[in-house]
């Protein structure tokens, strides 16, 4: 094993420019399962420096534990909360991220669920290519245009989501810890009126302990038979049971959604669900912002290693 090069553990596939970036400046592992991970041996683990992972997967607190020498977790997207951070600030680990390079990414996801869902785009889809349009019409949808849009969460990707909304003449409403005196934006105090005032609610929120299961049954009743929730923000802030449970029943009208709960194990009764659309956590996946969220991935490893300043840290 070399050890003039530091040792650092890829925990899932990135694009190959940045795998080879990661191949001439450090002793990759490659650890892209959960097998793989459980086998890691204790000679590597004792070697590696630097854990370089994605936002959802982060890096599990038993493997954590394993890994003696780590100096720099690597967070290819924005979200955090499958990471210790206590436990990194106490070891004196830098966590960086990926800020703003996936904005825009995001939030056009997020207008692509809500067309997607109001104007049923994928089930036509599939009734066109299944021949039953041969037979007779397709049901009519719902509008876009001029909808009341509840955000949750107005950070960069909430921001982002409402100023391409206005382009729809959606009249925009969000909930934070705050009101924001730099937007128009009306605020709303609790999730359950921004619901009760929404006919499509949008999470864009990152996610974390206290945000479990934060959109409830009781935020579903509010937005209603004929609302629609979208969640690009974490599947861990959406009751996932209390969701199929809703839309199963009717007391919601439909989801659009990118993350989930346990991914990828989405919940089998969605699958045959009209009223939902369904993406496999792929809102930041275009060739032009992976690339350059994994060169910024590059660049915080480079500084952290060559002793100077990190880019974009959240220790």
């Amino acid at each position: 094993m070399s050890t003039s090069r530091p040792a650092i553990l890829l925990m899932q596939p990135f694009m190959k420019p940045i795998e080879a970036g990661l191949d001439e400046a450090y002793e990759v592992h490659r650890v892209f399962s959960a097998q793989g991970r459980d086998e890691l041996s204790a000679e590597i683990a004792a070697s590696v420096r630097g854990v370089v992972t994605g936002g959802a997967l982060g890096l599990p607190r038993p493997l954590m534990d394993k890994l003696p020498k780590l100096e720099i977790i690597g967070v290819n997207g924005i979200g955090t909360d499958a990471i210790d951070l206590k436990e990194a600030r106490q070891r004196g680990i830098h966590v960086t991220t990926t800020p703003n390079v996936l904005t825009d990414d995001v939030a056009d996801m997020a207008m692509g669920l809500i067309l997607a869902t109001s104007r049923q785009l994928c089930t036509g889809d599939r009734f066109v290519r299944s021949g039953r349009w041969l037979n007779g019409g397709f049901s009519i949808s719902r509008k876009v245009t001029g909808k009341r849009l509840g955000i949750v969460g107005l950070g960069r990707v909430g921001r982002a989501i409402a100023k391409r909304a206005e382009g729809f003449s959606m009249r925009i409403a969000y909930t934070d810890i705050r009101a924001f005196d730099d937007v128009a934006y009306q605020f709303v105090p609790t999730l359950e009126g921004l619901a009760q005032d929404s006919d499509i609610l949008v999470v864009a929120a990152s996610g974390g302990a206290g945000s479990q299961g934060l959109v409830s049954r009781r935020i579903m009743n509010a937005l209603g038979p004929d609302g629609i929730l979208i969640n690009v923000g974490r599947g861990s802030i959406v009751d996932e049971p209390a969701l199929v449970a809703a839309l199963s029943e009717g007391s919601l009208g439909g989801a659009g959604l990118d993350v989930f709960t346990d991914e990828p194990n989405v919940p089998k009764a969605m699958w045959e669900m009209d009223k939902v659309v369904l993406q496999p956590h792929h809102a930041s996946a275009t060739v032009e912002t992976r690339l350059t969220m994994g060169e910024l991935i590059l660049a915080n490893l480079a500084a952290h290693f060559g002793g100077k300043p990190l880019l974009t840290a959240v220790t």
